[in-house]
């Protein structure tokens, strides 16, 4: 009981990121997506400022502000000029806006709520305690907004591509990301997700044939800068270990 306490409060904003993430390809394309919800870094970085006195050192680091400084302006211009697909207008609706920067923001939350769970119960088993809470809170939305007979009635090569996602791009990665918070932090574990677009960009241009301005190409260019900067900064673990050596 005292392990699912624990874990409780970080499925909170969880369950919002996930519902949110969704709808919120209703506005945008996966790519587009991918690399406005990097700016959860700066986000991330104020709340573990907040929480976490232990990684001021990183966040206090001219690489680290500087980057995530880049990372959002990069992020706020891909999604700035990013085409209403719903009209005629050329930036995107307030709505798909605002349902983004929830999810982004709840994740940022997410990724720094669950930094002591992680780090007292070990990567696997607050995964799986994380799982299967928030699969308890999507079920009664499912329920009341959804279609819990959808996968019946979805065909094999839609269930195969869900367990395929379940396996590997949940499952494997979020213990994965469990241990980057554990070992390096919250802050820059978030700074190395900045990496995401560029391989979410090249497969959502192959399956969904989705392409970007020239302006959403700088500005994802001005994104990848950033995160360069920020990945260059070490945790205090790691440059005390250097400087003994």
């Amino acid at each position: 009981m005292r392990a699912i306490r624990l874990c409780f409060l970080p499925c909170l904003p969880n369950v919002i990121h996930q519902v949110t993430q969704v709808m919120a390809l209703f506005y945008m394309g996966p790519g587009v997506y991918a690399i406005f919800t990097r700016a959860s870094v700066i986000f991330t970085a104020l709340l573990a400022l907040a929480f976490f006195p232990e990684e001021r050192f990183v966040i206090r680091q001219w690489k680290f502000q500087l980057g995530t400084l880049l990372g959002l302006v990069g992020a706020f211009g891909v999604i700035w000029f990013q085409a209403n697909t719903q009209s005629n207008e050329r930036h995107i609706a307030l709505p798909g806006l605002f349902i983004a920067f929830t999810a982004t923001f709840c994740w940022a939350l997410y990724g720094v709520l669950i930094k002591r769970p992680s780090a007292e119960l070990g990567s696997i088993r607050s995964f799986g305690l994380i799982s299967f809470i928030t699969s308890a809170l999507l079920f009664p939305l499912t329920m009341t907004f959804g279609r819990i007979d959808a996968p019946i009635h979805a065909g094999a090569q839609a269930n195969l591509v869900l367990i395929i996602s379940a396996v590997t791009c949940i499952t494997l990665a979020h213990v994965l990301y469990y241990v980057a918070i554990h070992e390096i932090g919250v802050a820059l574990a978030q700074a190395l997700q900045l990496l995401c677009p560029a391989t979410a960009m090249a497969l959502s241009a192959w399956i969904f044939h989705e392409r970007l301005t020239y302006a959403q190409l700088w500005s994802a260019a001005v994104l990848l800068v950033g995160a360069f900067l920020a990945m260059r900064v070490k945790p205090v673990a790691t440059s005390e270990a250097a400087e003994n050596i």
